[in-house]
């Protein structure tokens, strides 16, 4: 069988911008949720669901992606390693910026946004190596095709989690990270990959909970459904 050659990321962009934007969010959407329709990119994204059309007929015409008429978007083979390219790329970048450059951890993703279609796969392969082969951003998302990618991902939501459960932190998903307020929440209470902490109690307006060594936490119900934990040790 033979394989399709690499897109050129640089040309791509070159020619329609937010393709990385969109590409991403599609993937990382279908690999949470698995269908992934306009009106979710549009609220991602924070466009007009016209707007997701138009990106979604010029993604088809570099085939990309499939889409029937308003139905369900999925990514073309070479859709998916497109915006699998994009998204290492994306990951590496925040790496570099917070563990490197010592940036704050609640603005890497923007910033890493506006870089992830600037540098060259000989760069992000550079990084990756020096980086010491990372599997998951700062955030603890997966890369994609990591070992531990089926793993993470299958961890359950805080939400979920029921009193005198204990837990450790595995990630914010991707959601989460662009849900207002919720990075800067986690920053201030450290919650973040590999925090441990005790369940008190889970309600339906916040789920309490006793970090490790330190105080009782409220976690609002809303940032809840976006912290992903595995069972902790007692």
């Amino acid at each position: 069988m033979v394989k399709e050659p690499l897109i050129d990321l640089e040309e791509l962009t070159k020619k329609f911008p937010a393709a990385a934007e969109y590409l991403i969010q599609i993937f990382i959407t279908n690999r949470d949720y698995g269908i992934v329709k306009n009106s979710v990119i549009a609220a991602r994204l924070g466009v007009s669901k016209p707007a997701v059309t138009q990106a979604m007929n010029r993604l088809k015409k570099y085939n990309l992606i499939e889409q029937d008429l308003y139905g369900a978007i999925r990514l073309s083979a070479i859709g998916r390693v497109t915006a699998s390219r994009f998204l290492k790329r994306h990951y590496l970048i925040e790496h570099l910026l917070i563990r490197t450059l010592d940036y704050h951890w609640v603005k890497s993703d923007v910033e890493a946004s506006r870089l992830q279609a600037a540098i060259s796969d000989e760069f992000a392969y550079f990084l990756f190596d020096k980086l010491g082969r990372p599997d998951t951003c700062p955030h603890g998302n997966p890369f994609p095709n990591s070992e531990r990618e089926a793993e993470i991902l299958s961890a359950p939501r805080l939400s979920m989690a029921s009193e005198g459960d204990r837990l450790v932190i595995i990630r914010i998903t991707e959601e989460g990270e662009a849900a207002d307020g919720l990075l800067q929440f986690c920053y201030e209470n450290a919650l973040k990959p590999g925090r441990k902490m005790l369940v008190n109690n889970s309600g339906s307006g916040s789920v309490e909970v006793e970090l490790e060594g330190e105080k009782k936490l409220l976690v609002p119900a809303a940032y809840a459904e976006f912290i992903c934990c595995a069972a902790g040790h007692e």
